[in-house]
């Protein structure tokens, strides 16, 4: 039986061998045959061989190309998290509490590191900030509040109704003098048995939201602060916030007045984490340095340049946008100074000065002629401003004065086309017989304390903020015109006062409208102002970052920062979905 298989075996494998040999002769035999003996041929092909080749290569090429294309038309920079923003800003930093912001410095940082009760939202109306409801009773002399839930202090501590109660009870104590104090005069507060903060005011108010923009201060910081030393205390450099960011370090820059205040983003921001990781204020003395910085790449941005300083720009690194505010440019007329409490003769004035004169000293600006703008109120009547009659005006001022001599200082501060514009009234003036004097100041708190709040001048052009809503009581109500007020004519007219007050209390839009018509009627015929117009901000920002967006409607320009969340410098590439 083995040697059965074994002879089977031997016999297979000498037929195997055979079968090799021969398809490995016929093998060889083939390629000489078909390859190796018709490699001669090649060259009576070659045109047709190197045609196909680069028909080939011409098809690699494109699809190269073709793909390197299309994958670029599905990718894109994109702005992503991470990086630091610069802002270049005019003013001292005396103190980081919020409740005494004056300086422009001072007001970016607290936008910055604290949130507020209220806020104007992305289209220009008081919107909630740090509460999620906020209703009017009584006809709007009581408004309730409740807080968001889970709100927490940079610190991680909880912020409760005890820190709101605790701000408020710091801005109404006169001693310590927080800007906020005339938002919340002679308004009872409390907290109800719901979990509200109850505000009882003394007259209803029917923007009183507004008012409710106020920062809340953090009771664990500050419960033990002695409150006449409160501008001085450690919170004042060394802040606990609530805000987008908050505080890191601050730098003084050698052999200047200028400071560096370093922010880091805020985790525990009751709007979620900002985009940007850090934030720097540069704080300047004046626009000239700014403009330096922005020219030298040292800053990211500034918001503190007119439109003619941001003609000195010359860095092509940077873009300008220019938005409109809730802000007017006014002519104020002193009515209790010597030269222009006679009513007739600031009326002559008005008619006498020409009013695109002086406009055409602020190109690129919106005429503004009343103290309500279209964004706050639509009324149906507007009264006529008498028009411009220079002889008929000339006439009247001769007949007042007669022959006595007598010139008006005017006032105004180093900003935009304040200057300019008040040269202008200045030639106008002179044009019809009345001496004038022009004095321009830095916009400082010596300018505040020895210029505004005493009334020196005769005449102030100066810009004030028209707010969201209608309300020109703070403006031409006569408890205002004090020290401590905003009445910058020291107008006074009973009349008025009611009107105002009346417009103040009530909630129904078309008695409101009635109301401030008739208010103009007066505005007019008593001359305590002249309208000149409305102010914008001008922004000027590196190409390479995002800023605030376009259809941001802004009533101050602080309000740029409402859509700080989206504010962005770090770019990278990223695949787009085709």
């Amino acid at each position: 039986m083995v040697d059965s298989f074994k002879k089977r075996g031997q016999k297979f494998l000498r037929k195997f061998s055979r079968v090799s040999v021969k398809a490995s002769t016929e093998g060889k035999e083939h390629i000489k045959e078909n390859l190796i003996q018709r490699l001669s041929h090649i060259q009576n092909i070659r045109l047709l061989v190197l045609e196909w080749s680069l028909l080939v290569l011409a098809l690699i090429m494109i699809a190269a190309t073709q793909a390197f294309w299309f994958g670029n038309s599905y990718a894109s920079d994109v702005f992503v998290d991470g990086g630091s923003y610069t802002e270049a800003t005019i003013g001292k930093v005396n103190s980081m509490n919020p409740l005494f912001a004056t300086t422009s410095s001072e007001k970016v940082l607290s936008k910055l590191m604290f949130a507020t009760l209220t806020e104007i939202d992305y289209s220009g109306n008081p919107g909630l900030g740090l509460i999620k409801s906020l209703r009017a009773e009584e006809d709007g002399k009581v408004w309730k509040i409740k807080l968001r839930d889970n709100l927490k202090w940079s610190d991680g501590e909880p912020l409760t109704n005890e820190d709101v109660l605790f701000t408020i009870n710091l801005i109404q104590d006169p001693a310590v003098k927080s800007i906020y104090e005339p938002n919340l005069k002679g308004v009872k507060v409390a907290e109800n048995e719901n979990g509200e903060i109850v505000f009882t005011l003394a007259a209803a108010y029917a923007d009183f939201a507004t008012a409710l923009e106020i920062p809340v201060v953090p009771k664990h910081e500050l419960e033990d602060a002695i409150i006449k030393n409160l501008v001085e205390d450690d919170f004042s450099t060394t802040p606990v916030t609530s805000g987008a960011f908050t505080f890191n370090a601050l730098q003084s820059v050698a052999a200047s007045d200028e400071e560096v205040v370093y922010l880091t983003a805020n985790p525990n921001y009751y709007l979620g984490r900002p985009m940007l990781n850090s934030f720097a204020v540069h704080t300047y003395a004046d626009r000239e340095d700014i403009i330096d910085a922005i020219n030298n790449g040292v800053v990211t941005a500034t918001a503190e340049l007119s439109g003619i300083d941001a003609n000195k720009v010359t860095s092509s690194a940077f873009y300008k946008k220019d938005s409109g505010i809730a802000a007017g440019v006014f002519m104020f007329f002193n009515t209790t100074s010597a030269n222009l409490k006679n009513v007739n003769l600031r009326s002559a004035i008005r008619g006498g000065i020409d009013i695109s004169a002086v406009r055409a000293a602020a190109p690129d600006t919106i005429a503004l002629n009343y103290p309500l703008i279209s964004s706050q109120i639509q009324l149906s009547d507007y009264p006529q401003i008498p028009g411009y009659d220079f002889d008929a005006a000339k006439a009247k001022i001769d007949e007042i004065k007669g022959e006595t001599q007598f010139h008006l200082d005017i006032a105004t501060v180093k900003s935009g086309y304040l200057p300019d514009v008040s040269n202008v009234t200045k030639e106008q003036l002179e044009a019809l017989g009345i001496e004038a004097q022009v004095t321009v100041y830095d916009e400082t708190q010596d300018f505040i304390a020895n210029v505004i709040s005493k009334r020196s001048y005769d005449i102030l052009i100066y810009e004030i903020e028209l707010g969201a809503d209608p309300d020109p009581l703070p403006y031409y109500h006569s408890s205002q015109a004090s020290t401590s007020g905003l009445n910058l004519s020291n107008y006074s007219n009973s009349l008025v006062d009611d009107l105002l007050v009346g417009a103040r209390e009530t909630l129904d839009p078309a008695l409101r409208a009635k109301k401030y018509e008739s208010f103009l009627d007066y505005w007019i015929s008593d001359v305590p102002a002249i309208g000149l117009y409305q102010a914008n901000l001008t922004y000027i920002y590196n190409k390479n970052v995002r800023t605030y967006n376009n259809d941001v409607r802004l009533v101050s320009t602080i309000d740029r920062f409402s859509d700080i969340l989206n504010f962005a410098a770090v770019k990278a590439g990223r695949n787009k979905t085709p």
